[in-house]
């Protein structure tokens, strides 16, 4: 069998104190008032989060490519299936939260 590179401790100490922070910085961007931006800001920061566990915390980044393919399949399935999802939402004409149609 193959070894293959795992994180180290201080990788692991590092992510976690990233994560801490930018938690911090999810409180504190909820305070401010951004108006149409808080979702954007929000889900950016949660991106970035999501980011770093699948890369450092579930081993992703020293995976093989094939691992790495399913998951960039499986993240393109579900963002399409969000997609159509929505966008039948919007279009409906009794949807009063947000019709750009009307």
């Amino acid at each position: 069998m193959t070894e293959h590179a795992h994180p180290s401790v201080k990788t692991f100490v590092a992510v976690w104190a990233a994560l801490l922070m930018l938690t911090a910085l999810t409180v504190f961007a909820a305070t401010l008032e951004l108006g149409p931006f808080n979702a954007i800001v929000a889900l950016t920061i949660a991106t970035v989060k999501a980011l770093l566990v699948l890369l450092f915390f579930m081993e992703l980044r020293y995976s093989t490519a094939l691992t790495k393919v399913a998951v960039v399949a499986a993240t393109f399935f579900l963002m399409l299936l969000a997609g159509l999802t929505l966008s039948d939402y919007l279009t409906r004409g009794w949807s009063a939260y947000f019709n750009p149609f009307h």
